[in-house]
Parts: structure tokens; C-alpha cells; sequence
């Protein structure tokens, strides 16, 4: 039941394909790796600033008792 429900609903996108003219230019391909980089380089950023409250949260909290 269910596997013909998936077969009848791939058909039925297929046949509303049409074609397209479209092209990706050389630079097209750049620019992707660009923003993925760009992408990767702010996590990083935003990790390194705020990398102490991060670890905050895995440190042990000392008491003042424990200081004197």
C-alpha cells in the first residue's frame, strides 16, 4: 500500500518535470565553496567568543568555603 503510494507519486512529479535552460558558470561553483567557508569561519568566530560560557557549564562551581 504504502510502497504504491510512493510509486504513484514519483510518477506523478515526473511528469510535471519540464525543462529548463539554466546555467552554472565556472564561478557558480566558487562562489558555493565561498559561502560554505564563510559559513564555517563565523561558527568558529562565534565559538571563540563565547568559548568561556560554553565551558562554564562543565566547571565546577567553588564554594567560599572551600577557599579558605
Amino acid at each position: 500500500m504504502r510502497k504504491s503510494f510512493y510509486i504513484i507519486l514519483l510518477a506523478f512529479w515526473a511528469a510535471l518535470e519540464a525543462p529548463v535552460d539554466a546555467y552554472l558558470d565556472p564561478g557558480s561553483g566558487s562562489m558555493l565553496l565561498q559561502v560554505l567557508l564563510g559559513g564555517f569561519a563565523a561558527v568558529g568566530v562565534i565559538a571563540k567568543l563565547y568559548w568561556h560560557r560554553v565551558t562554564s557549564v562543565f566547571r565546577r562551581k567553588d564554594s567560599p568555603e572551600d577557599s579558605l
